[in-house]
């Protein structure tokens, strides 16, 4: 497997992680209603759940670059790089989202979107 689409498999996980930091050693957690306990939530657990959503949100864009990128066949060392990269950046943005560092998270998720479109041009001009 190469490296490049470990990228997109961790940068599809990382909802996961959200999910875990937004529950995690809460013994009130409602299992037979997950969304509607989150929606409850404050401060930190909140802020994780959100980054959830903004994760899922984030991942098709990504992913669909990542592929467009690779059937273009943009070089693999820059498909790799970008999807690091990306990947770097997220695990920045939920860092950022959880310990409420509002204007650094800001300029994590625009350098990730950058990354996304940076993807995109790069198929667009192998392609």
């Amino acid at each position: 497997m190469s490296w490049a689409i470990v990228s997109v498999l961790i940068a599809g996980l990382l909802p996961v992680v959200c999910t875990g930091i937004a529950k995690r050693g809460f013994k009130h957690y409602d299992n037979h209603n997950p969304r509607a306990w989150l929606a409850q939530q404050t401060g930190e657990r909140q802020r994780a759940s959100a980054a959830e959503a903004n994760s899922l949100e984030a991942f098709p864009f990504f992913a669909g670059g990542m592929v467009l990128a690779m059937l273009a066949q943009t070089p693999v060392e820059t498909v790799t790089w970008m999807g690091w990269a990306f990947v770097a950046t997220r695990l920045a943005y939920i860092y950022c989202y959880v310990t409420d560092k509002a204007s650094m998270r800001t300029l994590v998720w625009a350098i990730g979107y950058a990354i996304t479109i940076a993807l995109y041009v790069a198929a667009a001009i192998h392609s």
